[in-house]
């Protein structure tokens, strides 16, 4: 039965009959062979025919689904090549995203109303995804605004890599006394008394950050493939079906891994993930290793789940921390000898890797150390090996790169973090930061991410946006024309190129016979719409594997249904996830400015007697019983 009435397209007896047909659109297929077309059709989660409303007409059967695209702008499904999808899931209906809300004070109002409804031993934590600069106030709230929102409730917001901010409630549980040292790379500020304040600072490590918010509660096993299900949703909504998980810190292996693994069994992944295994705990980094290389293989596993290698940090002591407000790292004097050793066990036993290396000078030493291999023809060996991030990467480090076969995956961290870079390094440096244009002249693979959900939001449209415009969030422009790309680079980036990242770019990132069917029915056309407006694009349906994975608008109801949000007092369960503008949420918000902006206004005059005391509760007889 179709899913949609559509003129002229009749049902028939076909043998080969196709599960879905997506027509009446204006599909980018990124085929050069076949770069446009009006329509395609799906079959056992691969696509069979690209081409016109004619051409699918004969595989429509008796139990196809059809979608009318409404003429809308149709893409192959997003692929992040650096996201924290699996860290992600496992704690995200925990989480109160400030992803894309525009003022402190809304900010601030959720974090009031949440903190009401959190029960005691709860905490309420914001977690990444959003800048001081997309508010319209410009900074961070303070110490005293979170103390008035949740006298009771432990808050902890997280600000990047740089800080985090405590209320005095928070500071008790995570057990920060005037005896607590500072953690090495960090620093727990302190008043004139002695006692912490409430800033933590990353100095420049974030460990300490990282370390503090591990303290908070976790979620139960059934709760957390709830969570994982529910974010693979909210990543669905933007248009994305695969994304290549880069680890991280207190992500352990294979304790952390199982939700998803559990999901893939049961066939209740949304999102394809290729995901990498990261040494947790320094001076151990060798054995992690030895040990997961006799577990498992570099693409064990199936189209939905499986592993791509090693990283993105192989030994902690070669990892620049990348807080632009601080100094770069000097790195210890002597750490390629343990680093050497991880990549030829790596070679050795056919595992490539990522790395995250975020200035020059970190990058010049990983090559130096790759060069040596390289000369004893143990490198690259034919394995897939990147560099993440590479804000700082010189012309002469990309040239030795392309001569070693490597390739780059890089983020969108200056969307939010270019400010703090500018101030540090100077327009220069930010006109080239990262040296995307240069990377892409030198033919290397260049593939795009977020980096969420610690720094950036896992919005891909907000990257997009960032790839295209040079611009932060607050639209300071850094990145000249010269350094940015088109918009048909900025989406090869974030398909085709992060296919390549994991091997299947014969099979994934275009829309073509024989692919994955994965795609999106974008809300405006990425191509025609005004710049400013790619971050606000989002996916109207979503396609992946031939299953509907999330619907909304006119499609609304076709996709799989989800479990309720649990616990029932989640911030996802009130606010969702990424803010929309216009939404019913942001508009709830707003009212709930109004309302405390009048409170307030109406404290003011109590507090100058131009109201009685009498007066001092509002009454407005329309709510009296």
């Amino acid at each position: 039965m179709s899913t949609m009435p559509v003129g002229g397209l009749v049902p028939r007896a076909v043998a080969d009959a196709a599960d879905l047909v997506v027509r009446n659109a204006k599909i980018h297929t990124g085929d050069p062979a076949r770069p446009s077309a009006g329509a395609v059709a799906v079959r056992d989660g691969v696509v069979t025919v690209v081409g016109d409303d004619g051409d699918v007409a004969a595989h429509i059967g008796g139990g196809t689904r059809v979608v009318d695209a409404l003429g809308r702008r149709v893409v192959p499904g997003l692929n992040d090549s650096h996201l924290h999808v699996i860290r992600g899931g496992l704690h995200y209906v925990l989480e109160l995203r400030w992803d894309g809300v525009s003022s402190l004070r809304q900010a601030l109002a959720m974090l009031r109303e949440q903190a009401a409804r959190t029960p005691a031993g709860q905490w309420v934590r914001v977690v990444g995804g959003w800048s001081a600069e997309q508010f319209a106030e410009r900074r961070l709230p303070t110490v005293a605004e979170l103390n008035a929102a949740a006298p009771d409730t432990p808050v902890f917001v997280l600000n990047l890599y740089q800080s985090a901010v405590l209320n005095r409630a928070a500071l008790k549980a995570a057990g920060f006394t005037r005896d607590t040292p500072d953690p090495r790379g960090g620093q727990i500020v302190r008043g004139r008394n002695g006692e912490p304040t409430g800033m933590l600072l990353a100095a420049p490590s974030a460990l300490v950050l990282y370390s503090t918010l591990a303290k908070a509660p976790v979620l139960d096993g059934e709760d957390r493939k709830a969570s994982t299900r529910h974010f693979l949703r909210e990543l669905n909504r933007f248009g994305l079906t695969s994304a290549i998980d880069a680890a991280g810190g207190f992500q352990n292996f294979p304790d952390n891994y199982a939700t998803v693994v559990e999901l893939a069994e049961a066939g209740q992944l949304s999102l394809r993930i290729a995901y990498h295994l990261f040494p947790q705990t320094a001076g151990q980094e060798i054995d992690d290793l030895t040990r997961w290389i006799g577990m498992v293989r570099p693409e064990d596993g199936d189209a939905w789940l499986r592993l791509n290698g090693a990283g993105e940090n192989l030994t902690w002591a070669a990892a620049d921390f990348e807080n632009f407000s601080q100094p770069r790292p000097e790195l210890a004097i002597a750490y390629e000898g343990e680093f050497e050793k991880a990549v030829r066990l790596l070679m050795e036993h056919g595992w490539g890797f990522r790395l995250h290396a975020t200035y020059d000078e970190t990058i010049r030493r990983d090559l130096a150390v790759f060069e040596k291999l390289a000369a004893e023809g143990l490198f690259p060996a034919g394995n897939r090996w990147l560099f993440d991030h590479a804000e700082t990467a010189s012309a002469d480090s990309l040239d030795r790169i392309a001569a070693l076969g490597g390739a780059m995956s890089v983020q969108n961290r200056l969307s939010f973090q270019g400010e703090a870079f500018l101030r540090r390094y100077g327009p220069g440096a930010a006109a080239e930061a990262p040296p995307i244009r240069a990377m892409l002249d030198r033919g290397l693979t260049v593939a795009a991410g977020t980096d969420a959900t610690r720094v950036s939001t896992y919005n891909p449209w907000v990257a997009l946006h960032w790839l295209v415009s040079g611009r932060t969030v607050g639209g300071l422009a850094l990145r000249p024309s010269a350094n940015r790309v088109d918009r048909e680079t900025a989406l090869t980036m974030f398909t085709r190129a992060g296919a390549l990242l994991t091997g299947e770019q014969d099979v994934k990132g275009v829309l073509r016979p024989g692919c994955y069917a994965d795609l999106a029915v974008l809300s405006e056309d990425y191509f025609s719409v005004p710049e400013p407006d790619i971050a606000r694009i989002e996916s109207l349906l979503t396609v992946t594997g031939g299953r509907i994975v999330y619907a909304a608008a006119e499609y609304e109801g076709l996709d799989e249904e989800l479990p309720p949000v649990s616990p029932a007092w989640s911030p996802v369960a009130h606010f969702g996830g990424y803010q929309r503008p216009g939404s019913g949420v942001r508009q709830a918000a707003a009212v709930g400015e109004a309302v405390e902006e009048s409170a307030q206004h109406h404290e003011w005059r109590i507090a100058r007697g131009l109201v009685p005391p009498a007066a001092a509760t509002p009454f407005d007889p329309c709510f009296s019983l």
